[in-house]
This record gives structure tokens, sequence and C-alpha cells, in this order.
């Protein structure tokens, strides 16, 4: 009998260690950081679970949040709208690489105003949001608009409370349209605002911005279309009104020469071309060179791996822009020239 009850005991614990085994591969990745691709990365979750029963559990705190978290190794990786530069990288023992490519918009709420009916200048928008203009039918923004009747209403501008790439994407644009901007205010994942009322998150300036009448804030674009505010045009670098479409950002990134970018730190903000949004941004995945678990880390590379291959559809839906073939192969032999090959799928 003994035998017997020590072979069961085998084949169960055999089991257990298949099981566990098995629930170490299907464990959920873990990420935090920026809102402006969280929901991109949210379809490409249930699509890559669907696929393989490997889950993304991904927090939306902020740019500020993530680089955070990643230095505090609490997360599998980071996320930031804003690109750490080669010398924050190498400091922090830490590399990063892009995934899409968006557009912030600039949202109000005015009655009778419709998504595109409003066009801005970076100089004018500036002065709105340092509270030097304060009326919708301010001079300046009569002239943009002369054909908008235009209301006799006080501005509410609305911005990120919490640290933001979006914010930093913003404030580095409107800091190359505004001296006065960029020597009072300047660029960040946060700043000191010279006036209006916060909002955490993308969704929660624009949460506040529909529930403003008056209001001007800014988004990454698919929130704007997500929750339906309408979203200002802006006169880009090459002084033509421009709309935030897939297009336009794709021609605000054409002269990127992404592969040759050190450590992929570029800003797209106020790019030159005809069609290019000049509010564009990439965002960023921030990892480890020596991951403390290189298998956790192989995890999340062929979450991304994946991602590049079978989610550019999927982020053109939610109007994010994939990134182009020759981009995708650098990011790959950036993985394999900079972090450990055991972590490297």
């Amino acid at each position: 009998m003994k035998p017997f009850i020590l072979r069961l005991l085998g084949l169960a614990a055999g089991a257990a260690i298949v099981c566990a085994a098995s629930g170490a591969m299907a464990a959920d990745i873990t990420g935090a950081g920026a809102t402006f691709p969280a929901l991109i990365y949210q379809k490409w979750a249930e699509a890559y679970k669907a696929k393989t029963g490997i889950g993304l559990n991904y927090q939306p705190i902020g740019s500020g949040g993530g680089i955070a978290q990643i230095k505090a190794k609490t997360v599998d990786f980071g996320a930031s709208d804003k690109p750490l530069t080669p010398g924050e990288l190498s400091a922090a023992g830490l590399t990063q690489f892009p995934t899409v490519i968006g557009a912030v918009v600039p949202v109000v709420n005015i009655p009778g105003i419709k998504a595109g009916d409003m066009v801005l200048d970076g100089k004018t928008l500036a002065q709105i949001c340092l509270g030097k203009i304060t009326s919708w039918d301010d001079g300046a923004i009569k002239k943009l608009n002369p054909s908008l009747n235009l209301p006799h209403t006080a501005i509410a501008t609305v911005h990120r409370s919490d640290g933001s790439g979006t914010n930093f994407i913003f404030t580095n644009y409107l800091s190359k349209m505004s001296p006065e901007w960029s020597s009072s205010v300047g660029a960040a994942t946060s700043v000191e605002w010279p006036s209006g009322i916060g909002g955490k998150g993308n969704e929660g300036v624009a949460n506040m911005v529909k529930q403003t009448g008056g209001s001007l804030g800014y988004v990454e674009f698919a929130y704007a279309k997500q929750n339906n505010i309408a979203w200002v045009r802006m006169i880009n670098h090459d002084g033509v009104p421009a709309s935030p479409t897939i297009a336009a950002v794709q021609a605000a990134a054409a002269k990127t020469d992404w592969a040759h970018s050190q450590d992929f730190y570029v800003i797209l903000t106020d790019q030159a071309g005809h069609d290019a949004w000049p509010i564009s941004g990439a965002t960023f995945i921030l990892v480890y060179k020596h991951p403390q678990d290189p298998s956790r880390l192989k995890d999340v590379l062929k979450f991304f791996q994946w991602d590049y291959a079978n989610g550019s559809q999927m982020a053109e839906e939610q109007t994010y822009v994939p990134l182009p073939a020759n981009t995708v192969q650098a990011i790959m032999k950036s993985w394999h020239d900079n972090i450990d090959a055991a972590a490297v799928p």
C-alpha cells in the first residue's frame, strides 16, 4: 500500500509543479504611467490575453507616476509621454522605446461651437493659458475666426493636476510659441499653471471641460473623440490650419530618424510640414537594462513585440499612429544591444 501512496504523492507533486509553472507563465504583466496611450494599451491587452492567456495590469496614473514606479521597481515597465534624456536613462539603469504617436488637442466647451469649427495659433493659445486673453470674443480670437459667433463668455482654462507627459507635450509646444510662457512657466510634466482648474489624467481634463461652460483644456485626441468634445484646429509651423488626423500626425513625424536618435529621444512639437499637426508626440516604455527578473521583462517585450506586429489597425481605430516598420526594427535592435540577453525574446 505504501508504494502506491508514494506514487500518488509523487504524481500530485508533479501536477502541482506543472500547475505552478503554468501559473507563472500566465502571470499578468504590470505597468503604470501615461494616460495618453491608455486606451490603446487596453485594446492591445484584451487582444493579447485572448491570444496568449497573459494579461496586462496597467495603471494610467500619469507619466510622472510611471517614471517613479519603474524607478521604485514596483512594476514591470513604466510609461511616459516625456522621453527621458540619455543622461537620465543612464543614471537610472533604464532604456526606453516608443510605442505609438498621437495628437494632443485643445478642446473647448462653447455653445454652438462644434469639433473643428474654431482655429487658434500657438501665440494666442499661449496667451489664453497665461491668463492674458480672458474672453472668447477677444479680438485675437475673433481675428482668427471671423465667421464664428463668439460669445462674451469668460474663458475657464483646465489643465492636468498630475505629473503628465501630455502636460510636457503641451507645455513644450507653448514654450516654442511664446517666449513669455517659456521663461515664466516652461515645459515639464508638472508646471505652476498661471490660472485655471485641474483635472487628473486625460479623462479628468475631458470630464472637467464637458462640465464647465466656456472652458478650454487639452487632451490626447482619442479622449476628445470618446467624450464627444469640440476640438480646435491649430495653425501649424507652415502657417496652415491643421486638424489632428492620423495623416497630420504622420506628417509631423515624417522626417524623424528614429534609428539614429540616441535612446529614441525625439520631440515632435511644431514640426515643419504643410499638413503636420503641431502638438504631436510619441509615448514611451521604460524598462531596466539589467532586470532583477529577466523572465518578467521577456514577457513585457513579447507583449509589445506582438503589438507592433498585430496592433496597427487597433491603434488607428483609436486615432493613434503606428510606428513604421523601420522604426520597429530599430527598437528590436535596441533591445538586443541594451538589455540582458536572458530578457530579450
